[in-house]
């Protein structure tokens, strides 16, 4: 090309530059309407509008469209102060707590806190463009950021320097940098000179995201393959505000079924009833704490949805009823593919009524999956939604009452559905390049809806592989097909703190790997590990050796017996969480990159994995084939949970990693409950709930929550609830009155008190009161657990 040509046109605004490439251009005209912004520009349209004072919307296309719609975001805009001014250069909107300003030509965003610092802005030269259809937005890159989110996403905790897409897909044994994986969350948090800001790109088409993979630090980059520029951004001043205002626009996690959070064992498959029966009864012969059992395919007939199979599971309604009354629940899987056999009557009633999913001639779409050639249905429409979860009746009548969504990406063997196949979405009309990533959202969302409906009060427990970006109000999410190795242990980690990144509290992997047999080292260290993650599933492959906790050899059922009581010791500091997080949007397990964002070494590739389980344990993975582990501990003092150890913060530290023994870390002010060891949640625990609380320096407040564990009632007031304060300035300890209607469990405190060493008396309410000494500095006192305040002084 001649020289001179080419430097003429790289002076031009780039605009139609190379064929099918062009970007927005320069501004032409403006109109605001109440809070939102219309600018027209030379080839697209921007509208922005404010959704609260750290949260605006941005929408870019070349025409913005009047239908608007999202499965993902509930949230409404709120009533705010939005002002709005203009000069000859720029546009300038203002919030109580963000500025953006528009640069006219060309068309350029920039958003910055009230401090006037940059949030984040386009990059310079290009801003937003299109190539055919596909819409990109160039980001400038600062020179500390660090990326962090993404949802169920392979790699490291800082995403930067990577790539990654949007496309829900079934991978087995996915290497430890596949992607993409089963669930699709098109939101980050970017991070640079301490400051934050969050992005949430809200298109269900094939979306990818380039955090400076190959621009040699020039610019980051997100783009929607199909659809507009449709993104959210997020200003709040730290990681923790950001997940709040994400996930009150896309919804929080409720309050799951408690025995949902106990031991849950899975095997594909068991085969025929009575050896669930057996594996049930070893279990309780063996003290090994179960909540949960798991039906995996085999308990169908001949793998069609809502059916059992005539000989290995001819009665289900006496089977689940003798599980029940051995304290376990039952969950069974459900594929999306209906078998195409005439007389089937999920086949028949769905053809009957136009619910499964068709090319764009009409002709109804077939796949095969494990019944053999299947429809399938369209839970982008209402309609169909209803039936389906209406059709539970046949699982939810004999007792079923966990429901496993698989095979939802959605997946069928070869795995290429054509995207010309047609959906209903709710009346706006799509192809399969807009459904694909919402369609096990949906089917989630229609079991969960359907189920809730037919337990008459009871709350389901809902369990998915696939999903997308609200997926958190409808089901738990696990990691997928994993692999028995320490690699995908230490990576499990490191995706359930990525999903905790992206609003999903429950979720959690195949403990021991669901592909291959581990070793019993490494059985043992992911089960300890299991103890400190959200949703705690043991699971395995067809063809693998045994898995239970008693079939891997010497000494592999003692320390699961120890290891699994701790989980239900703990209990009530878990469901706690949960509840924290129903209401905060804080995750469960929560990446050292929400509470310590500014600490550089929690970013270190080795310290990477560790995490905050709830508000006061640290813990810190560590492979089975070390038994001295270096572990970074942040700001503030830390205990090892085990022995009571006392390590000073920010450094550095080796500690013995004992098989059965990983490093767990008590926050120094930090408040435990936790409660007597019980074999499944419907026995009833002790008495007493322990109270542990670590001598520190701060002022620490912990919210305590019980409700039944069962039903909706606490939405009507039904629970207990104590905020609980610890001030060792004022040498107090003040446990609040409840609120709510509901009466503990428990009915004794004993307060337990660790390198508390220098307390000579304990006064409650005024009241001298008798202590223990259990070991040097650690004291002990029991006191009522009624609803008045109690004021704890200690001198």
């Amino acid at each position: 090309m001649n020289f001179i040509l080419l430097a003429g046109l790289l002076s031009l605004s780039p605009v139609l530059l190379f064929g099918q490439s062009f970007f927005i251009g320069k501004f032409r005209s403006m109109k605001q309407s109440g809070t939102g912004v219309l600018i027209r520009a030379e080839n697209a349209n921007v509208l922005i509008r404010y959704y609260s004072p750290a949260v605006i919307r941005i929408r870019i296309d070349k025409e913005i469209s009047a239908a608007d719609f999202s499965y993902a975001v509930i949230a409404k805009p709120e009533a705010g102060d939005f002002k709005v001014s203009e000069t000859v250069e720029k546009i300038v909107l203002r919030t109580d707590s963000l500025q953006m300003e528009i640069r006219k030509d060309p068309i350029r965003i920039q958003i910055k806190n009230m401090k006037g610092r940059i949030l984040s802005e386009d990059y310079a030269p290009f801003g937003t463009g299109w190539q055919g259809s596909e819409i990109t937005c160039y980001r400038k890159l600062f020179p500390d950021e660090k990326f962090i989110g993404l949802g169920e996403k392979t790699g490291n905790l800082d995403r930067r320097g990577g790539k990654y897409e949007m496309w829900n897909s079934d991978i087995p044994a996915y290497a430890s940098n596949a992607d993409p994986l089963y669930v699709s969350i098109p939101f980050f948090m970017g991070i640079h000179d301490s400051l934050t800001y969050g992005i949430f790109l809200d298109n269900s088409s094939r979306t990818k995201f380039d955090f400076a993979a190959s621009t040699d630090n020039l610019f980051s980059r997100f783009s929607v393959a199909e659809g507009e520029l449709n993104y959210y951004f997020f200003g709040s001043s730290s990681v923790a505000g950001i997940l709040k205002d994400y996930t009150w626009l896309t919804g929080r996690t409720p309050l799951p079924p408690y025995w949902s959070l106990g031991f849950q064992q899975c095997r594909w498959s068991y085969f025929p009833d009575t050896e669930v029966l057996d594996i049930a009864r070893q279990f309780r012969a063996k003290k090994i704490p179960c909540d949960m059992i798991y039906l995996d395919i085999d308990y169908m007939d001949a793998y069609k949805i809502f059916t059992w199979n005539p000989k290995g599971f001819a009665d289900p309604k006496t089977l689940i009823a003798e599980l029940n009354s051995m304290g376990f629940h039952v969950a069974t899987i459900v594929d999306p593919g209906i078998k195409v056999e005439p007389g089937y009557f999920a086949y028949d009633e769905g053809l009957k009524n136009d619910y499964f999913v068709k090319y764009p001639d009409g002709v109804r779409y077939i796949g095969s999956v494990w019944p053999g050639r299947c429809h399938f249905p369209d839970f982008t429409r209402d309609a169909v939604r209803q039936w389906w979860g209406a059709s539970f009746k046949h699982l939810v009548d004999p007792g079923v009452e966990g429901f496993w969504n698989d095979m939802n990406e959605p997946s069928a063997w070869g795995q290429n559905i054509p995207e010309i196949v047609q959906f209903d979405f709710d009346g706006h009309g799509a192809s399969m390049k807009q459904a694909h990533n919402v369609y096990g959202f949906n089917m989630s969302r229609a079991t969960f809806e359907g189920t809730k409906n037919l337990l008459k009060g009871k709350r389901p427990f809902v369990l998915t592989r696939a999903g997308y970006a609200g997926i958190q109000r409808y089901s738990a999410v696990w990691t997928g097909d994993n692999v028995a190795s320490d690699e995908h242990m230490l990576l499990s980690a490191r995706m359930v703190n990525s999903l905790g990144l992206s609003g999903l509290s429950f979720t959690g992997p195949d403990m021991g790997g669901f592909i291959e047999t581990p070793s019993k080292e490494l059985f043992i260290r992911w089960l300890s590990m299991g103890v400190y993650t959200p949703f705690f599933r043991n699971h395995a492959a067809k063809g693998t050796n045994r898995k239970e906790p008693w079939s891997l050899g010497e000494g592999v059922e003692e320390s699961s017996v120890k290891l699994i009581s701790q989980r239900y010791r703990l209990l009530p500091y878990i469901y706690s969480a949960f509840y924290s997080s129903s209401q905060t949007g804080l995750p469960v397990a929560r990446s050292l990159a929400i509470n310590y964002t500014n600490d550089d070494k929690i970013w270190w590739w080795k310290y990477q994995e560790e995490y905050l389980f709830g508000d006061n344990l640290l813990i810190a993975p560590v492979s089975c084939t070390q038994d001295f582990a270096r572990v970074y501990l942040p700001d503030g003092g830390w205990y090892r949970l085990s022995s009571g150890e006392f390590f000073e913060g920010k450094q550095e530290v080796n500690v013995e990693a004992p098989t059965d023994d990983l490093p767990v870390f008590a926050k120094a002010s930090g408040i435990i409950p936790m409660q007597s060891v019980i074999q499944n949640t419907s026995e009833k625990p002790s008495d007493t709930l322990d109270l542990h609380i670590y001598a520190g320096t701060i002022t620490s407040f912990y919210v305590y929550y019980e409700d039944d564990g069962q039903t909706y009632n606490y939405e009507n007031g039904v629970f207990f609830k104590r905020v609980i304060r610890y001030d060792p300035s004022m040498k107090t300890i003040a446990i609040g009155k409840a609120e709510g209607s509901y009466g503990s469990r428990y009915s004794k405190i004993r307060l337990i008190l660790h390198a508390f060493r220098d307390i000579k008396t304990l006064n409650i309410n005024g009241s001298r009161v008798s202590v223990v000494t259990s070991k040097p500095g650690t004291i002990s006192a029991v006191l009522p657990f009624n609803t008045s305040e109690t004021v704890i002084h200690f001198e």
